[in-house]
């Protein structure tokens, strides 16, 4: 009996197997692990030096956006604020240039007015505005002694008289530049003193005017004319200066710049000289008339009512009354004159008196020039107040509409007046002058007409010569504002008694010099541009480039951005 080999089950071969597979495994494991474990360890080591490499790496990207961002806004600014610089530099070039003036023009008026001769020196810019002057007054002076139609009666006087002109010529010449004497025209406008005397001798005035214009053309300047004006001239002139001198025509805007004042309106103008009376204010433009006169001043037209009164100016209107009082008197030894103040009295010639124009159809049939005739005071308000009014012819207008009085045709008033010359020193002295009410100048007048000769001198500080007529000049004042031109108590607040505005005179002389600048020629301006040329044109191109400069670099930047 053999033996048989029985084969080994299959769980049991495969324990076997698995056995000694695992242990072949393990051992092999054991080894590739820890390969592993120093693969990874390497690994992990180079995935930190990676990281480490790459956070340094985006510091510096961050770090260079920063950097690259503010490049950008500072070139930025700096292009926007090159670019302001141009534009600012653009805009002073062209509306901050300044104009300088070619310099000054002087123009010489004499007034030679019936009681006094006073010369006037006025300049203005050479390049003028709407082609007429910027006019102002820079000297005055007053000549010495009776106005040129006094010549010939008093040749001692007469010396005095010349002697004193001659001083205020070379005064005047003082104060031109000598190299403008030649171009500085010089204006003589005599007025209702020589307008008188031209009526009663032709000659007489024709012979003074002739030596008057030997005497200024003699001198180192543009001799023009020597002439008598007329009273509407005389009155057109001087509303002239009135609006001149309140700045009714132009006035200094904002901009340093001569403009037509906005919705500004005129002011009526009131003169009072020795000889004559002026009246003169804007009317309706469809007003007409001969006392209408059309003026045109920068740029602007105005339709002008002006009339003068000859014979009605202060000294001659007084002359008038004392010719009524003396031929109404039966006793020129003792003449009652209610207007001079009691304690007062004067003698005269009665060729004085009755030996003018405006007097002479008063005189007696028979009288002896030389006679003397002698008034005393009587301080008598009431009794001085018709007397003045006497001399008024107020009944031709009676009934009449638009009429003032010796029949003349004369608008309705309206605006504000400015009453100068003898209007303003009558005021003063009755302490009314500038804008007061009729009420006060009435009260002061009867105080200052109810005061005697001793009471006057020792409360007034006015000459002699002229206190003793103040009382008589009120009268005249408010009887030809009242009855003659219609003022009453409601408008008379209106009225302003003024000497002078802004430091210069008014007189018929500033106006009549701003209408003779009209046909002087004007000279145009030098332009001067607050920065050179030159600089100017540097400053642009600089900028200019460093504008174009920054305007590339932001392109090449927002090109990098984006691509």
């Amino acid at each position: 009996m053999g033996i048989t080999a029985e084969p080994l089950p299959f769980s049991l071969f495969s324990t076997l197997f698995h056995t000694q597979t695992d242990a072949h495994t393990l051992t092999h494991t054991h080894t590739h692990s820890n390969t592993v474990t120093h693969s990874l360890a390497r690994l992990d080591r180079m995935i930190n030096k990676e990281s480490q490499s790459s956070d340094h790496l985006t510091a510096a990207s961050r770090r260079g956006v920063r950097m690259a961002k503010v490049a950008v806004a500072l070139a930025a600014v700096f292009m926007l604020a090159s670019i302001a610089v141009i534009i600012s530099i653009a805009v002073v070039q062209t509306h901050k240039k300044t104009y300088i003036s070619r310099g000054l023009k002087y123009g010489i008026v004499l007034d030679a007015g019936s009681s006094r001769t006073t010369i006037y020196l006025y300049e203005w810019p050479a390049e003028k505005e709407n082609n007429t002057g910027v006019v102002s007054q820079t000297t005055k002076c007053e000549v010495k002694g009776p106005g040129i139609s006094d010549f010939g009666v008093d040749e001692k006087q007469d010396q005095k008289t010349w002697t004193s002109l001659k001083n205020c010529m070379a005064n005047i010449t003082k104060a031109i530049p000598s190299h403008q004497h030649n171009s500085t025209p010089v204006f003589l406008g005599a007025t209702a003193g020589m307008r008188l005397l031209h009526m009663k001798n032709e000659d007489t005035s024709n012979a003074i005017l002739k030596d008057m214009r030997n005497y200024l053309g003699s001198l180192p300047f543009n001799f023009q004319n020597a002439s008598i004006i007329s009273g509407q001239e005389e009155g057109l002139y001087g509303w002239i200066t009135v609006n001149y001198l309140m700045g009714n025509f132009l006035e200094l805007n904002l901009w340093n710049a001569w403009v037509h004042p906005r919705g500004a309106k005129t002011v009526g103008s009131l003169d009072l000289g020795g000889a004559s009376t002026q009246i003169a204010f804007a009317t309706s433009d469809d007003a007409s008339g001969e006392d209408i006169i059309r003026v045109s001043l920068y740029g602007y037209e105005y339709n002008i009512y002006t009339h003068s009164f000859l014979c009605y100016g202060k000294n001659e209107a007084e002359k008038r009354v004392l010719a009524k009082l003396s031929k109404e008197s039966t006793n020129w030894v003792n003449v009652k004159h209610p207007c001079y103040p009691s304690g007062y009295n004067i003698s005269m010639p009665a060729e004085d008196i009755f030996g003018r124009e405006c007097t002479n159809k008063d005189a007696p049939l028979e009288y002896s020039p030389k006679q003397n005739i002698t008034f005393f005071g009587q301080s008598n308000p009431e009794q001085c107040k018709v007397l003045v009014r006497s001399i008024f012819d107020l009944t031709s207008c009676q009934g009449t509409e638009n009429c003032s009085f010796d029949g003349v045709y004369q608008p309705t008033l309206s605006g504000d007046f400015m009453a100068y010359a003898g209007f303003y020193w009558t005021a003063l002295a009755l302490k009314a002058e500038g804008s007061k009410s009729m009420e006060l100048f009435n009260m002061n007048m009867k105080l200052f007409c109810s005061k005697d000769w001793k009471n006057l001198k020792q409360n007034y500080k006015i000459s002699e010569i002229h206190l003793k007529s103040y009382c008589y000049s009120a009268n005249y004042v408010h009887t030809i504002l009242a009855d003659g031109y219609k003022f009453n108590t409601g408008n008379w607040n209106n009225l302003s008694f003024q000497k002078e505005v802004n430091k210069t005179s008014i007189a018929w002389s500033l106006g009549y010099m701003l209408a003779l600048s009209n046909m002087i020629p004007a000279e145009g301006k030098i332009i001067k541009l607050p920065i050179n040329n030159v600089l100017f044109t540097g400053l642009l191109l600089l900028f200019s480039a460093l504008t174009i400069i920054t305007l590339t670099y932001l392109v090449i930047a927002l090109a990098r951005f984006c691509y």
